[in-house]
């Protein structure tokens, strides 16, 4: 296994010991040995949902801090495309953040991610073709 993409409900359960994934994210991420690329995004949702305590919010940046993910940053071109994917899957509906995952997908040919959102990602296409591989399976 290369490299993954990093969304954030993965992130969230690997952090959190009391989100009911926890284990099952913490087992694949021992696992693998690729490296995980995420976006900005995907960072301040992930803090968000980990909640308003100063060391949960430590803990989720010192993970990117300490090579546990690569920060990809957006581009114009990038937040152009992120609005297309928006509206063309408005029906899901995909939010912002996933967009940019698809965005880093379409970019660096990436076709997997670590990921708890089987419903979005079962349903974006990689430049509107490609199925994404979700993991933990």
């Amino acid at each position: 296994m290369g490299n993954i993409l990093l969304d954030t409900g993965a992130f969230v359960a690997l952090l959190d010991k009391s989100e009911k994934n926890h284990e099952r994210c913490v087992t694949f991420f021992k696992d693998f040995k690729g490296r995980l690329l995420t976006t900005e995004p995907v960072l301040t949702e992930t803090i968000y949902l980990l909640g308003p305590s100063i060391r949960a919010q430590r803990t989720c940046i010192e993970f990117i801090l300490k090579d546990g993910a690569i920060l990809v940053p957006q581009s114009s071109q990038s937040l152009s495309r992120a609005a297309e994917l928006l509206e063309k899957y408005r029906d899901i509906p995909m939010d912002f953040t996933d967009a940019t995952l698809v965005v880093l997908a379409e970019e660096t040919g990436i076709n997997e991610v670590f990921t708890l959102d089987k419903k979005g990602f079962n349903a974006y296409r990689i430049h509107g073709k490609r199925f994404f591989k979700l993991w933990p399976e």
